[in-house]
């Protein structure tokens, strides 16, 4: 959300030499997310890198993962730092009756496609004190939060077990050493230790491919499922 986007990220190819970004000690970089911030990373053919085939494969992906831990079809989605929410439509294409709330933090956002989108104005660190009058069965935070500041992901995350105490979390992160296409400015290089560490401490076990079991689904999952070691 603040600090907090830049989309994409097909793990394809080393990001060109030279590139800067922030490095482990979450060194803050001012960022925009402006029109002009979409209209380069999502609709310029020379800078776009996510195909719409390639998300629509991912929110399949999520659905399907989500679904089998529930036992259920997913009835609510919360899309933390959606950007102008492109996941949503390929959800309702799945699921056209599920519940979806965005949360971003770019007025721009909120003034276009907040009410049209069901996206409402929202700082990552906001997590630590907002609830709702429901828990989600899908917790999608995508390409988000490599680019928050260390203290504000940790106030963000402490409000991830109310938001989903027993539902699925799809929490989608590039981490030191990854080779990634993408928006580079403000990438925050932690390496994998560190959000696997938080994301525990937040209630989420890891269950594969960016998929996270919170505490309530994590009692029926297997060793193998959960990555456990010996």
């Amino acid at each position: 959300m603040d600090q907090t986007r830049g989309r994409t990220y097909r793990t394809l190819q080393r990001a060109a030499a030279g590139t800067s970004y922030a490095d482990y000690r979450d060194q803050t970089v001012s960022k925009h997310y402006d029109q002009a911030y979409f209209d380069r990373w999502y609709r310029d053919p020379k800078h776009r890198v996510k195909s719409p085939l390639v998300l629509e494969r991912k929110v399949a992906m999520a659905v399907a993962m989500a679904e089998y831990y529930l036992g259920h079809p997913i009835r609510s989605v919360i899309d933390i730092g959606c950007g102008e929410a492109p996941w949503r439509g390929f959800l309702k294409l799945l699921r056209p009756r599920v519940d979806y709330l965005g949360l971003d933090s770019s007025p721009y956002v909120v003034e276009h496609y907040g009410v049209a989108r069901d996206i409402r104005l929202c700082r990552f660190g906001d997590l630590e004190v907002l609830r709702f009058d429901r828990g989600f069965d899908l917790l999608i935070c995508s390409d988000v939060m490599h680019y928050v500041p260390g203290a504000e992901l940790q106030r963000g995350l402490s409000g991830f077990a109310d938001l989903c105490p027993d539902g699925f979390g799809f929490l989608e992160v590039m981490c030191r050493g990854d080779d990634f296409v993408g928006d580079r400015q403000g990438f925050i290089a932690r390496p994998a230790a560190a959000y696997r560490k938080s994301f525990a401490e937040a209630g989420f076990t890891a269950c594969g491919s960016h998929g996270y079991l919170s505490r309530g689904l994590r009692e029926d999952a297997s060793a193998l499922e959960l990555g456990a070691h010996d």
